[in-house]
Order: structure tokens, then C-alpha cells, then sequence
């Protein structure tokens, strides 16, 4: 299956959507901060990355940009997982790269299918 990565603070919800996603056979990796997870990308060369917009020492926003300006994770999938759910934080989050957003709270089988249409549409990642 795929490989995906989890930048999630919270630990309760990190914990939640590595298990539901190793559960769907993917390859799961968690960080909890911004400079945990661009290492994490150049490490591990996500297919697609789940992306809280409020974490420690670098916003999702600030690691989305950063990750977009990657030449080696241009094609890597990001879904925006986060509170911040105003028009104006939409615009933002897209206006950054996010491929994908949605609000907490979350149902897991609509985060389930999103990350699966997101995937499938996916031309691999770094």
C-alpha cells in the first residue's frame, strides 16, 4: 500500500489515525512537531502526508510550504487535518498546496476515503 505520514500533536488523534491506517495495510510513520516532520519527509518519501495546521516550533502551514518548495516531494499529497476551519484558513491552506482539507473534529471512515481518493489519484511520492 502506501506510505503516509501523521504530523499530529495530539496524541490521542495521532495514535488514532496510525492505527485505522495501518489497519488499511498502509505503511505509517507519526511525528509530532513541523521540523520532525519535514526531516521525516526527507527521509521516508511520504506518498501522502496527514497535516494538523496547529503543531509546536512550525504551523502545518508554514511545513506545507516548506514541503512544496521540495523539488524531490513535489508530487507528495497533503491533507490538511486541523480546528482552523474559517474561509479565510481554507483559502490559506490551499493557497499553500494543500491538496485536501478538513475539519476537526473528524470521522474516521470520511478521513478514510479522502486519504483513499487522494491516493488513487497519487503519482507516487518523492
Amino acid at each position: 500500500m502506501s506510505n503516509i505520514l501523521v504530523v499530529e500533536d495530539d496524541a490521542d488523534i495521532r495514535d488514532l489515525v496510525v492505527f485505522q491506517l495501518g489497519q488499511d495495510g498502509h505503511q505509517v510513520c507519526a511525528v509530532a512537531d513541523g521540523p520532525a516532520a519535514l526531516d521525516a519527509v526527507q527521509q521516508r518519501c511520504p506518498d501522502l502526508i496527514v497535516l494538523d495546521w496547529m503543531l509546536p516550533r512550525l504551523s502545518g502551514l508554514q511545513v506545507c510550504r516548506l514541503v512544496r518548495a521540495m523539488p524531490s516531494a513535489e508530487k507528495v499529497k497533503i491533507l490538511m487535518l486541523t480546528v482552523r476551519v474559517t474561509d479565510t484558513d481554507v483559502v490559506e491552506s490551499l493557497a499553500a498546496g494543500v491538496d485536501e482539507f478538513m475539519a476537526k473534529p473528524f470521522d474516521l471512515h470520511d478521513l478514510r476515503v479522502r486519504i483513499r481518493t487522494l491516493l488513487a489519484g497519487a503519482d507516487g511520492g518523492c
